[in-house]
């Protein structure tokens, strides 16, 4: 890995040795983003360009970094949530040359601070999940701007802010939007955060899933994900949603759907997955039923509206890790799990690596991509060529011993021609 003496700010460099078996472990997991590293230790396409990244800070991250550094990039990281790090993989990444800059459950002084940290190794390349550094360099005449060629965003919440900046002609630099590659949504948020926050939930609270009514606010990718494992462990699935198409699908997959106003009364967990702000506000939780357990797993907190509760509660206490006890005015127990942090993280491990694997790539090659181009293009969002996306699902499905299809040459002249149909002749495919 990069860097001989890294700056860093962490927690304990002796959980060095923890960190290093996780990440070997989660290694194991990521065939992909490996074979990746093996091609960029060859052809070292990121020799001399300086990333900061802005990453939860886990063992699958520590194996991106690991990728990045073959490639021949110097990288610094820092926490994208305060509640996200593990501070093993920071010690580990530290151990291997890596500038560090995170600590689990760092005040918001701590993290902003950590922000300006990596910014100042004035990088080329910014890497995030849900675009604070970008924000930052946005900020007036931000020195870390000196030298930046481009970005990569990893989460829908962080496109939805940069879209903003680009469609105001205010973003500063080419971002590529990794959220929308196909193999990373589809798999990451669909598949990773139905399984990850569940576990986190799980562990938080060790309840039964089984019976409960879990109300899933928001039925993008994460909430279809969410929403069709709850109900694969017996759950009673309710989706709350603003979008009338996404509802409807909602219906035909199978779940009810409500007015948030009526779910809010019935529910006995809630979990937002919108990306927005306030989705579980004042009135919802005066009309939770005592005991109704609060998750988010969209990128911010600001998805429940905390600071209303607050003012709602006579007292609060801890009542095991990552699970806040609210006591409202009226008697009435609400449950806050993980501060409101992404819950996946906060209480349990993340994404599995499998799925990681695929996200990652798609931020190795992104990152090449953007080295390779940059000069070709504009102060806008992309997102990757499909043929990034293809690459990565054949190599996926290579790496689990199965295989896929392709077109004879006759097939695929049908499909691009316009001239065959209905009794045609197929002399000419």
């Amino acid at each position: 890995m990069s860097g001989n003496n890294p700056k860093s700010d962490i927690k304990n460099i002796d959980l060095a040795s923890e960190g290093g078996l996780r990440a070997e472990w989660a290694s194991r997991e990521m065939p992909v983003l490996r074979s990746i590293k093996e091609r960029f230790l060859k052809e070292k396409p990121l020799e001399g360009i300086k990333i900061s990244g802005c990453l939860h800070i886990t063992a699958e991250t520590a194996n991106l970094v690991d990728a990045l550094s073959a490639g021949g990039a110097n990288v610094s990281m820092c926490a994208s949530n305060p509640l996200s790090t593990q501070d093993d993989i920071a010690a580990y990444l530290v151990s291997q040359g890596i500038s560090v800059f995170a600590i689990y459950g760092e005040d918001e002084e701590t993290y902003d601070k950590h922000l300006e940290a990596v910014l100042d190794e004035k990088p080329h390349l910014t890497i995030d999940d849900g675009a604070d550094l970008v924000a930052k360099l946005h900020g007036e005449n931000h020195p870390g701007l000196e030298n930046i060629i481009g970005s990569m965003e990893e989460t829908t919440t962080g496109i939805i802010r940069l879209k903003a900046l680009s469609s105001q002609g205010k973003l500063k630099f080419p971002v590529i939007a990794v959220n929308d590659s196909d193999t990373k949504h589809m798999f990451d948020n669909r598949y990773g955060t139905g399984q990850s926050t569940l576990d986190g939930i799980i562990r938080a609270t060790n309840i039964l899933i089984t019976g409960k009514a879990m109300v899933i606010v928001g039925y993008g990718w994460c909430g279809r994900g969410l929403a069709s494992r709850a109900k694969g462990m017996g759950a009673r699935t309710i989706v709350c949603e603003v979008d009338s198409v996404k509802a409807l699908e909602a219906i035909m997959d199978g779940h009810e759907v409500m007015k948030m106003e009526e779910a809010s009364k019935i529910g006995d967990i809630f979990v937002t997955v919108t990306g927005g702000l306030h989705a579980v506000d004042k009135e919802h939780f005066e009309s939770m039923k005592s005991g109704a357990i609060v998750a988010n797993s969209g990128h911010f907190n600001v998805e429940l509206n905390l600071e209303a509760l607050d003012k709602m509660t006579e007292s609060k206490r801890r009542v095991r890790d990552n699970v806040e006890e609210y006591t409202l005015e009226t008697g009435k127990l609400i449950f806050v799990l993980g501060e409101g942090r992404l819950v996946n993280l906060a209480a349990a491990e993340g994404h599995p690596p499998s799925v990681m694997d695929m996200s990652f790539a798609n931020q190795a090659l992104a990152s090449e991509h953007i080295v390779k181009n940059y000069k070709k293009f504009e102060n806008q969002v992309y997102t990757l060529p499909k043929s990034v996306d293809q690459e990565i699902a054949s190599l996926k499905i290579k790496s689990m011993n199965m295989g896929f299809d392709t077109l004879k040459d006759k097939q695929d002249k049908y499909l691009n021609s316009w001239e065959l149909g209905t009794g045609s002749s197929q002399e000419n495919l």
